[in-house]
Parts: structure tokens; C-alpha cells; sequence
């Protein structure tokens, strides 16, 4: 006979409520792609369901162009300037 182990296990702390939050109104996202394919299509979605969700919400995208390299800090800095949050994203 086989039987098979459910690893779920029970929570081992009560849930908390998450009471955090920020002002969206003219928030600004970043969209930073990786430079792998389907990246920026991806990140065309998140963007879709941002602006869904918050239509105020101001979107800047922005591309690595090279998957093999680290973001350079004029890129980094231009990030930083414009945008209060950064959602990145891997293609394959």
C-alpha cells in the first residue's frame, strides 16, 4: 500500500493584518526588464494591471538590454530619480 505525506503543514504564527500602505495618487512605478526575451511583455501586463487597479499611477519603463550584466549606476540613478517604487522582471 502507498501512502502519501500532504506537506502542508499548520501555520505556526496567527496571521497578522498588514496595516501598511502609501499615497498612490501620482505615484510613480519604474518597470525594469532584465533585457531577456519576454521581459518587457511581461512587464506590459504588470503595467496593464497597475494602472487597472490605480489609474493615477504613472508608469516608467526601463530595460537592462543585457541579461548577463548588473544594472549600472546610471541606470540605477535614473531609477532612483524618477520612480518611488521598481518592479524588475526575468524573461527566459
Amino acid at each position: 500500500m502507498i501512502e502519501f505525506h500532504d506537506p502542508r503543514a499548520e501555520p505556526g504564527a496567527a496571521p497578522e493584518p498588514y496595516d501598511l500602505g502609501a499615497h498612490v495618487e501620482g505615484l510613480c512605478i519604474g518597470l525594469l526588464a532584465n533585457g531577456f526575451p519576454d521581459s518587457e511583455r511581461f512587464l506590459d501586463r504588470v503595467e496593464t494591471a497597475l494602472v487597472d487597479l490605480e489609474p493615477s499611477i504613472e508608469v516608467q519603463r526601463f530595460n537592462k538590454g543585457n541579461a548577463s550584466i548588473v544594472a549600472g549606476g546610471e541606470l540605477l540613478d535614473g531609477i532612483t530619480k524618477e520612480c518611488r517604487a521598481v518592479v524588475t522582471a526575468y524573461g527566459h
